[in-house]
């Protein structure tokens, strides 16, 4: 199962070199000219999570495994994108693909990095992109809507269950607003998610300021914090020169370095771990002597779409999953320890799982 977020704003507003430092190689060639990344670059990057390191401890694990996320660099935007200015076209191409939105905003001052609507605005910034992403939508869904309509009056069943989502989408898009803000039950939440919109992503606005202002953010930052609270999205301040220097750094330089910041981790473990949570993702564990690992799922996965994970046999041949809760596995200093304390559970097929259990699966194919 993977899951991407697509790192997007407008021209040299710092994307590619948040993502070099993110996947820590130099796959997207950052340059101070609009559209150095013609096409998407793609990189895996570990989800940082200390629960890890210490079931491998517990466990005695050879290895330790992540679970990941995958960041997709897209060219960058500009106005008019929606009619094919810049490279409009496969810019909305590459973002429709993605799960979740990372969109870069740039809250520094620098006379040496050109800004491609010559002044400093990030909240511009984001009003620029949203509004091409809403052109965008909307003229697909007007493109489909009296199809639509004229197959549910003949009663095609598929129309019938399209119609009223790409109604509600349309009508808050012409409002102004972002397709994700369409109030929806609970059964049409999937068929909007076929729907592919754009602006039907969830945002987190990646706030990059300069070195002074990394451990505090600024005024800038402030204002698209408050603006993410407004619209339901989520910022974070992050550096992408402090974290283009991190990557050469062996730990112990990289602590020093970050402390003498003012800094307690990375601002990429920040937009990784947002990220993440952005997605509605939550983790499960497997430890053994071979391998302590963290495996990503929905929230509100069930038990054997879990295993599936793992792999497909796993859910085709379930039988139960024995749970031990992260917290009674490190209390009790590992599996036999909970199991002594009553603390290993049996589940079954309607089993819930919660982030951080520990897992064995028992199945047969």
């Amino acid at each position: 199962m993977g899951f991407n977020c697509g790192i997007v704003g407008l021209p040299n507003v710092g994307k590619s070199t948040l993502f070099n430092a993110l996947t820590a190689t130099a796959a997207a060639q950052a340059a101070n000219y609009p559209f150095c990344t013609i096409e998407p670059n793609v990189g895996r990057v570990g989800v940082p999570d200390p629960r890890l390191d210490k079931l491998a401890e517990i466990g005695k694990s050879a290895k330790i495994i992540p679970t990941q996320l995958e960041f997709v660099d897209i060219a960058g935007l500009v106005r008019g994108a929606s009619k094919g200015e810049g490279l409009g076209n496969k810019f909305l191409s590459h973002i429709r693909e993605v799960d979740a939105i990372v969109h870069v905003l740039r809250c520094f001052e620098d006379d040496d990095i050109t800004h491609v609507e010559g002044r400093i605005d990030p909240l511009a910034d984001a009003e620029t992109v949203e509004t091409e992403l809403m052109l965008a939508d909307m003229e697909s869904l007007e493109k489909r809507v009296d199809n639509l309509t004229k197959k549910a009056k003949t009663g095609d069943k598929e129309a019938k269950t399209l119609l009223p989502v790409v109604e509600k989408a349309l009508a808050v898009l012409r409002d102004g607003k972002p397709a994700r803000t369409a109030v929806l039950t609970p059964d049409e939440v999937p068929t909007f998610k076929l729907l592919q919109l754009l602006t039907g992503k969830p945002v987190l606005y990646a706030c990059n300021v300069d070195e002074v202002s990394a451990a505090t953010g600024n005024a800038f930052s402030a204002r698209v914090d408050e603006m993410a609270k407004r619209t339901g999205a989520r910022s974070v301040v992050i550096s992408a020169a402090i974290e283009a220097e991190v990557v050469s750094l062996d730990a112990a330089e990289r602590q020093e370095f970050l402390a003498g910041l003012g800094l307690e981790e990375t601002g990429l473990n920040r937009v990784i771990r947002a990220g993440y949570e952005l997605l509605g993702l939550i983790t499960y564990f497997t430890v053994g002597p071979k391998e302590a690992r963290a495996w990503t799922i929905l929230k509100g996965t069930k038990a054997p779409q879990a295993a599936a994970v793992i792999h497909n046999d796993f859910e085709r041949g379930f039988i139960a999953a024995e749970v031990i809760a992260y917290a009674d596995f490190v209390a009790l200093g590992g599996e036999q320890g909970a199991k002594e304390a009553g603390k290993a559970r049996i589940e079954g097929k309607e089993y819930v799982f919660a982030d951080g259990d520990v897992v064995h699966f028992r199945f047969n194919v």
